[in-house]
Order: structure tokens, then sequence, then C-alpha cells
């Protein structure tokens, strides 16, 4: 099932052999990056692969669960170019869906349109709408 994103967009990205990358939420990223700094250490390896493959370890899930335990298992279990090539779409998703300071002011200004046109909930704004119909208080007067 994809999920939407804040922006309005899916926070999966269904892959044809079932499985699905999955957006990762700040955190994640950042811990993500101090395992591939360790990973890169024990292994004497190439940091930028072992940065692909402890985002793709925690992004790379079937029926929401994760494929690989961590960076060094999925390192084991995948070759250089299927990480190469999982952690390109996985940027190009994760760009698309969630963009930064780089886009156009013309991109920017669509997804604003997009962010205020998107459905909320029934209730939204429903107690700030009510209380700021009914009348104030008068303070009384001692």
């Amino acid at each position: 099932m994809t999920r939407a994103s804040f922006l309005g967009g899916a926070e999966t990205l269904p892959l044809s052999d079932g499985s699905a990358l999955h957006l990762l939420s700040a955190m994640e990223v950042l811990q993500a990056r101090a395992e591939a700094g360790r990973l890169a250490e024990e292994i004497a390896g190439e940091p930028a692969l072992c940065a692909n493959a402890c985002i793709l370890a925690r992004s790379w899930r079937r029926r929401g669960k994760p494929l690989c335990q961590d960076g060094a298992a999925l390192l084991e279990r995948l070759s250089v170019p299927q990480v190469q090539d999982l952690a390109r779409r996985w940027a190009e998703f994760e760009r698309a869906t969630n963009p930064g300071f780089h886009e156009s002011e013309a991109r920017i200004d669509a997804l604003k349109k997009a962010w205020s046109t998107y459905p909320r909930s029934v209730l939204y704004g429903m107690c700030s709408a009510i209380f700021g119909r009914s009348r104030r208080k008068r303070a009384s007067k001692r």
C-alpha cells in the first residue's frame, strides 16, 4: 500500500519484485550515515557505497519488513551495480517527493499550490472556527 507524504506524494516506491523503497525520516538518515561511517572504517570500504548500503538497508522492505538487517548484510546480498541502481532509484524518488532548496521557484510555487489544496481532515480548523465565532467574555469589574 502506498501512503501519502506531507506534500501529497507517495511514501513508497514499489519495485517489480514485490518489494518497495520507503522514504526515511531525518533520524533514520542520520543513523544510516553514522552506521556507514563505522562500516567504511571496519571494512576499509568505499564510503559512498557504504552510505548507500546503509540507507537502502533501512529503506528496502517487503510487506513493511526490512529485507536486510543492516548495511553490511546488504553489501553481502547485492552486487555493486545492484546497490548503485537501487540507490539511484531511491535518491530520485526522495528528491521528487521531498524537494529541497535547489528546486526552481516555479516548482516550489507549484508545490505550495498543491499543498494548499491538499485534502484535510473534515475537522480541520473546526475548533478554531467555533472559538473564533464565540463572543469574548468581558472582564468582571470589581
